[in-house]
């Protein structure tokens, strides 16, 4: 009976907050004054956030086809075990090598494998072929597909290697390799599908007399860029997101990035305990800053401060920013690198504050690691900047980890509970930015009197899309806390890199987290001398995309259309109409005052650009009726001349799916006068600009 009168409670708060939004008919006034500005909206701001999780980059920027490549699993005609772990992280195959012929003619090689502990060894027969195959590949009519097989084997060994799409005889293409040796070598192959499949396979089998070894194998699609899918690399690259980050999230604490430089078909497989699948190891450091290169951003490197040790982080930066002369520099050179990537932004772990991460310690001991850590790696690169892996009193209560360490469901400031307190007050002059973490929860809310998280229940559509805002609001005043308290964060204050931050609302590819996400910017653009970079959780969350294409979803149009629309150089912005008062008590994630300007149920952001030539606004109607406001801009005189660029389909759930007709698109408008009076469409976000007079 208690939990039905909450629902009840919070179904009336609801429609309460719906009639509100539904019957306000006075417009909000709206006030820009240009003469109030603040530091400029770091483009670090949109960058994104790329990890070693499932299939996010070894399939979902990563060109390569073939599972296993590299052949850690044992090749039988049974799949593989599922993988140990919860079922919310644990990665099984999606596809898997099977033998050809009988299991008894494959076995695998632990004597002198290739790479890895294992390489399959296929013994041949004159006749009936045996090998090995793998499904399920996604195949284009008349697109080129190219990669390579390294073999050795004995002198009467023939080895085919065919790319097969259909199941009529000619629905194939063969690549004949005759001359074998004891030493591995690498032969090239190039198919051209001649029709769709979504089953397509790769068969190596062989016929003769001996045996051969299949020491790596890897197909992609012909017009890869450089590893990358040249559909993925063409959507991203629209982003201009600033920064990336790389090579974790959690799998950075069990990573050993030597494992992931040189040849990669050398590279050993192995298994990743993190997310209890196999790492095949193909993209590593060179080839994320290859990826940077290639999207014109910053690189953002995190190393292992889980499992991983101070020299071996230091010697990650000499292979990044070395010399030639230096051992790293020299191996990054052979490697095919000569040139330095001089790697600017370097985290020092991750999440070091939860007792799930790998190589977890006592707060008093991680704050030697960190200072041991800096010293060691700036000793390599004076000039690189190091970011430490905080965690606020929000993320400490969140995410249950205060009440571990002392008992307190919110812990006070500055105790041993409190991470990022901590680390502030010990390790300061060893700390340029402090890593910020938050994925806001649609429907789950932390009660303070339990330590639970509790279901929210109904809420208007106002609220479910400022929670995101509410967090970025929440760790600006706990950061506010921290001035008061630590006297030499007041002489150097540390800005936020908030590198991983998502919404845990919507659908795939929805619309509805747009207003969300926005507002979240709105946020960090109001505090833009403490939000200085951003890692949204994923890049590939960005898209929509299947194993052939990818476009960008809803959310990278609203990511794109900031970046290139919206002003650098934040101004001040009033109205008449504040956003009310938290639901919730103050305390861990809910904030003391809510996000948002004093438009409600409006939220309005404006920016001039770097030149202060263009004044730029941007309007969020995160409710579901339609808004009106009244516009006045002090200052100078605008130009009538202007353009407008909107987010706002027909339904808060509208989506983008790859291959299907978009519902959602950012239209673009020109004017011709400067509005003072605006209607708002519900769930819309709007962006105008006027040159400057």
């Amino acid at each position: 009976m208690q939990l039905k009168a909450k629902n009840l409670v919070w179904l009336l708060t609801a429609l309460l907050f719906s009639v509100i939004c539904s019957a306000q008919t006075r417009p909000v006034n709206v006030t820009i004054d240009v003469s109030k500005t603040s530091a400029p909206i770091s483009k670090y701001i949109y960058g994104q956030f790329l990890e070693h999780g499932g299939n996010i980059v070894n399939e979902g920027v990563w060109a390569e086809m073939l599972e296993d490549r590299k052949f850690y699993n044992r090749i039988t005609s049974k799949p593989p075990a599922e993988p140990p772990g919860p079922a919310w992280m644990r990665r099984a195959p999606r596809r898997h090598w099977i033998p050809i012929g009988a299991d008894e003619f494959v076995t695998m090689d632990t004597n002198e494998p290739y790479t890895g502990e294992q390489t399959p060894l296929i013994k041949l027969d004159k006749k009936e072929p045996h090998g090995f195959q793998q499904s399920g590949l996604a195949v284009r009519k008349g697109k080129s597909y190219t990669g390579r097989v390294v073999l050795a084997g004995t002198p009467g060994a023939t080895v085919k290697v065919s790319l097969v799409w259909g199941d009529a005889e000619g629905d194939r293409q063969t690549v004949v390799i005759r001359k074998f040796g004891p030493s591995y070598a690498k032969s090239p192959l190039h198919f051209q599908a001649q029709s769709d499949s979504d089953n397509a396979r790769l068969e190596i089998a062989g016929t003769g007399t001996g045996a051969f070894h299949v020491g790596a194998v890897s197909l992609m699609p012909a017009d890869n860029v450089q590893g990358f899918r040249a559909e993925v690399i063409a959507a991203l690259k629209q982003l201009h997101s600033g920064v990336y980050r790389f090579p974790g999230g959690n799998f950075v604490s069990a990573h050993e990035w030597r494992n992931a430089v040189g040849d990669p078909d050398k590279r050993p497989p192995i298994w990743d305990p993190v997310w209890h699948a196999v790492q095949p190891n193909d993209v590593g450091t060179d080839e994320f800053l290859t990826l940077c290169r290639l999207l014109d951003v910053e690189p953002y490197i995190t190393v292992n401060a889980g499992f991983g040790d101070a020299w071996s982080a230091a010697e990650l930066v000499e292979y990044t920013n070395g010399a030639i002369t230096t051992p790293m520099g020299k191996w990054r050179a052979a490697n095919g690198h000569p040139k330095s990537y001089e790697v600017k932004f370097w985290g020092i772990g991750n999440e070091p504050w939860g007792d799930y991460q790998m190589g977890a310690m006592a707060l008093d001991q991680y704050e030697l690691k960190h200072n041991l850590f800096a010293k060691t790696m700036r000793k390599v690169d004076p000039s690189i900047k190091l970011i430490a892996g905080g965690a606020m009193p929000d993320v400490m209560a969140g995410a249950d980890q205060s009440r571990r360490i002392n008992g307190q469901i919110v812990p006070d400031y500055l105790s041993k509970a409190d991470w990022s307190g901590n680390l502030l007050a010990h390790c300061l002059e060893n700390i340029d930015m402090l890593s910020e973490h938050y994925y806001s929860s649609s429907d789950m809310h932390l009660d303070l009197k339990t330590g639970k998280k509790v279901n929210i229940g109904p809420q208007p559509l106002v609220e479910w899309e400022r929670a995101p805002a509410t967090q970025v609001r929440v760790k600006y005043e706990h950061y506010q806390e921290y001035l008061k308290r630590i006297p030499g964060l007041r002489a150097k204050p540390v800005p936020i890199a908030l590198d991983e931050w998502a919404y845990m609302g919507g659908g795939p590819n929805s619309f509805k987290v747009v207003p969300a996400y926005a507002w979240a910017f709105h946020e960090m653009f109001r505090h833009s001398d403490l939000y200085q970079l951003g890692a949204f959780t994923f890049a590939t969350a960005m898209m929509s995309e299947s194993r052939t294409d990818a476009v960008l979803n809803p959310t990278g149009l609203l990511f794109k259309m900031y970046r290139e629309h919206f002003g650098t150089v934040p101004v001040e912005v009033s109205g008449d109409s504040p956003q009310p008062k938290p639901i919730f008590p103050a305390g861990g994630d809910q904030p003391a005052v809510n996000p948002g300007s004093d438009t409600y149920p409006l939220d309005v952001s404006a920016a001039f650009s770097d030149d202060r030539k263009t004044l730029t606004f941007a309007v969020l109607n995160p409710s579901d009726s339609e808004q009106n406001m009244t516009l006045s801009i002090s200052g100078p005189k605008l130009s009538n001349s202007g353009h407008l660029w909107r987010m706002a389909p027909s339904s808060v759930d509208a989506t983008i799916t790859v291959g299907k007709k978009p519902e959602v698109e950012v239209e673009e408008h020109r004017l011709t006068s400067t509005p003072d009076k605006l209607s708002v469409p519900p769930f819309s976000v709007s962006i105008y600009s006027f040159p400057v007079q």
